[in-house]
């Protein structure tokens, strides 16, 4: 049957029919079938996303089918994020290396990046900035490509997500503006202070974890789970947060399904709940006055948490 496919739009359009027809779960940077092939076909032939059209109709050599079609199995035999089978994804418009060291980049503070923060920057002077719970190194190395004249320092607690952060500042030629720093949340930051701080921390609960898709399996849970409510990590960052913001700074942070239980624990805290293309997607914003103003029961909430 595969012996009929030839263009780069057959292998596409194959991808996409196999997938929807193993019902794979779609949630590692795309939401359907046919982007996820189109992702799978295009990496592996070493083509943009926003290849033309007219080169659709291309034809491929034998080896390049053959791993494409190798490709398309492992995807439904193993339920590996494509990401990870093609070692790079998109994310804020820039490719990165990806693979099982870091989680899959996925999060909708891409598009704050892309829309330079406004408007919540829009009268915060930023020079320093920090990607916290960084991961592949994704959010920061963006934000710095998108500014150029912000200083950035991401940071995570993972060796290996530290390791392949790394390779993606080198990739994008970021040595000079982005520091990779081991941290486990503040801890390895005394002293260090940013005028903007981001993070995508672990926020998944404990019972969602258990229910994910196999897909899922394949990341490190490191990366995704926080407790009954998803809100261990939160409420450390929130906590100490203060101490590395400037007077100005801003906290944006995505808590994701975790936002009931975020608002419910802090009822008076006022974050700015984000909307996005599609709607909310579980990010707040917060300056640093706010939480000063608020301390002592995000500490003492956090203290009942890790006591």
């Amino acid at each position: 049957m595969t012996d009929e496919l030839a263009t780069i739009i057959d292998f596409i359009r194959y991808g996409a029919s196999r997938f929807m027809a193993a019902g794979l779960t779609f949630g590692h940077s795309h939401d359907n079938a046919i982007d996820e092939a189109n992702h799978l076909v295009l990496a592996t032939l070493q083509l943009p996303p926003d290849m033309p059209a007219a080169y659709g109709s291309a034809r491929l050599v034998a080896e390049e089918r053959e791993r494409i079609l190798e490709l398309i199995e492992r995807r439904i035999a193993e339920r590996v994020p494509v990401a990870y089978l093609v070692g790079e994804t998109w994310f804020a418009g820039l490719k990165f290396k990806s693979d099982a060291r870091a989680l899959v980049p996925r999060s909708p503070i891409a598009e704050l990046i892309e829309n330079g923060f406004s408007p919540l920057l829009d009268r915060v002077p930023v020079g320093r900035a920090l990607d916290l719970c960084t991961g592949s190194g994704c959010i920061g190395i963006a934000m710095a490509e998108y500014n150029p004249d912000w200083q950035v320092d991401i940071a995570d607690i993972s060796d290996d997500a530290l390791s392949l952060a790394r390779e993606n500042v080198a990739f994008q030629h970021m040595e000079q503006r982005v520091r990779v720093v081991k941290s486990d949340l503040f801890s390895g930051l005394e002293g260090e202070r940013y005028d903007l701080i981001v993070s995508n921390p672990p926020y998944v609960t404990q019972g969602t974890f258990d229910g994910l898709p196999g897909e899922y399996d394949h990341e490190p849970s490191l990366g995704l789970v926080a407790g009954a409510d998803g809100l261990d990590i939160v409420l450390r960052m929130l906590r100490d947060a203060p101490e590395h913001l400037s007077a100005d700074g801003v906290l944006i942070v995505e808590v994701g399904e975790a936002e009931p239980f975020l608002t419910e624990a802090l009822p008076r805290v006022p974050f700015v709940w984000l909307e996005f293309k599609v709607g909310p997607m579980g990010v707040f914003a917060i300056e640093c006055r706010d939480l000063v103003e608020h301390a002592d029961e995000i500490a003492a909430l956090a203290a009942q948490r890790h006591a």
